[in-house]
């Protein structure tokens, strides 16, 4: 019975999982572009966001940090719809998602933000 308790809970521990979350408060936009919100020319439309993943198996294989971000950056841009508009990104924020499995790490970046579009 002993026997058969421990190989369950050596199957449990294999088939478990941990998840950390962390969001990335430094700036990591390098942009150039200055936009001043003080009037009520700009309207708050939409809620946009864009995602990451890459798998590492013992340690080897995946993107970096860096190119997970931009990949998730242009999967939020795409979905935007900024091209030929008077539209800005505003409240990006970037969370980073590390899944543990015996021998395998998984991580998801989520870059978010808010679209305004200006009225003026």
């Amino acid at each position: 019975m002993k026997k058969v308790s421990f190989l369950l809970i050596c199957i449990a521990f294999l088939f478990s999982s941990c998840a950390l979350h962390s969001g990335l408060t430094t700036n990591l936009n390098n942009h150039t572009t200055e936009v001043v919100l003080s009037k009520n020319n700009f309207k708050v439309i939409a809620s946009v966001q864009g995602e990451s993943h890459a798998t590492y198996v013992f340690g080897f294989g995946g993107l970096s940090k860096k190119a997970m971000i931009a990949e998730a950056r242009v999967n939020m841009l795409s979905k935007a719809n900024m091209i030929g508009s008077s539209k800005a990104i505003i409240n990006e924020t970037v969370e980073i998602k590390n899944s543990l499995f015996p021998f395998v790490r998984r991580y998801t970046v989520i870059v978010s933000g808010h679209v305004v579009e200006f009225t003026e």
